[in-house]
């Protein structure tokens, strides 16, 4: 809690981190093992050999990270990490592998991921963001603006969308930017409601010389390395707002138990039980629906995931945040004035209900989210049916 009143986390806290390998637990499972066992790391806090990590030990993970209910410290540690190294991972040359992934593996190198702009957010086939290339076709020429950049500050890299072709989605790449200290690169803070010690970043992009070596996998292919990122990037933000509505339950259950109004505890009320139980029943049904979620990601191949679950994690991760909008909703009603106190015995409701936007629209506006979620669906609809067709001509029995 006083980081986040401080609005900052000690640069030790992201050093110790490291040091354990804590910082690789947050990537998606399976871990990259190759890769570990070439740096020396064969397991996670000398618990889980890293061949072994999987998706339920992300879940964990995931949730004993927001075990303080604020958004702000975990993220500050590892968003960047977590969502910039994988499209180097799956679809990065062996040579830009070679030069960035030992320092970003180990922490010793900061990462974002840089997709969103002023003029476009869940809208990333709009991006406009330019990277020309030099006539010797050497290097890329970025120029852009980025915007709500998590972690953005610290990050000696981007993994960011850029535009190499034309307008759409098929002009678009990814492409590994330098930005502490690069020339043409200007970076400041945004001030957010919440997730106040996450680091959110505008990056003005002015003239900066890219490498061409280091373009993520093929040209016209970034929207399509974007969306298999999406995945483990909602299902993570799931996974923590519905411990963040727990903890804001929970905080409001035991005050309940103590505040007398009336000339009986407010636990006595009935009108305070069925708010209670009702956001109970909302949140226990969305953990239960977050732990199907992992268990099916360690039986299912990856590409049944991207196709079976891509619709239904999106739909995940706009519920999570109705229920973590609900419980801290219903918390601070039920802490009164406390809870609408920044300081006090209310104060981790207050904050966690500044958390909700930060929540509710990154990693895909909740709106998108609903809507993408039926459109997959009637998709894969559509495309199982088809595979139940009889051929034309042949016989009917």
């Amino acid at each position: 809690m006083d980081w986040e009143r401080e609005e900052a986390v000690p640069e030790r806290v992201f050093q110790n981190f490291a040091k354990a390998n804590l910082l690789l637990a947050s990537l998606p499972a399976p871990l990259p093992v190759l890769w570990l066992r070439k740096l020396g790391v064969n397991d996670i806090l000398g618990v889980v050999k890293v061949e072994e990590w999987d998706s339920m030990h992300s879940l964990i993970f995931g949730d004993e990270m927001l075990r303080s209910g604020l958004h702000g410290p975990p993220s500050s540690l590892t968003t960047g990490i977590s969502f910039g190294v994988p499209p180097i991972l799956k679809f990065g040359s062996q040579n830009l592998q070679e030069r960035y992934l030992p320092d970003l593996l180990l922490g010793k190198k900061r990462i974002c991921i840089a997709i969103t702009e002023p003029d476009a957010g869940s809208d990333v086939a709009n991006i406009q963001t330019m990277a020309t290339k030099t006539p010797d076709g050497k290097h890329y020429i970025v120029n852009g603006t980025k915007k709500w950049i998590t972690n953005g500050l610290w990050s000696s890299y981007a993994t960011m969308a850029v535009r190499t072709g034309g307008p759409g989605p098929m002009g678009l790449s990814l492409l590994l930017v330098p930005l502490l200290n690069e020339p043409g690169v200007e970076m400041r803070p945004i001030k957010v409601s919440g997730h106040r010690t996450s680091g959110t970043t505008f990056i003005t992009l002015d003239d900066v010389k890219v490498p061409v070596e280091n373009l993520i996998g093929e040209e016209g292919q970034g929207m399509k390395y974007i969306m298999t990122n999406f995945n483990h990037e909602r299902l993570s933000i799931a996974i923590g707002s519905t411990r963040s509505a727990r903890v804001a339950l929970s905080a409001a259950f035991e005050y309940c138990l103590q505040r007398e109004a009336f000339g009986k505890p407010l636990i006595e009320q009935p009108v305070v039980r069925h708010r209670l139980a009702k956001c109970g029943a909302m949140l226990e049904a969305q953990w239960a629906w977050i732990e199907q979620f992992a268990y099916q990601m360690t039986k299912l191949k990856k590409e049944e995931v991207d196709t079976e679950l891509g619709g239904l994690t999106a739909l995940a991760k706009a519920q999570a945040g109705i229920v973590l909008d609900e419980c801290a909703r219903c918390a601070v009603l039920l802490f009164g004035g406390n809870g609408f106190t920044v300081t006090g015995k209310g104060e981790i409701s207050e904050r966690i209900y500044r958390d909700v936007p930060g929540v509710r629209i990154p990693g895909g506006s909740e709106d998108v989210m609903l809507d993408l979620a039926v459109r997959q669906l009637v998709k894969n609809f559509r495309s199982n049916t088809k595979k139940l067709e009889r051929p034309k001509g042949s016989s009917k029995l």
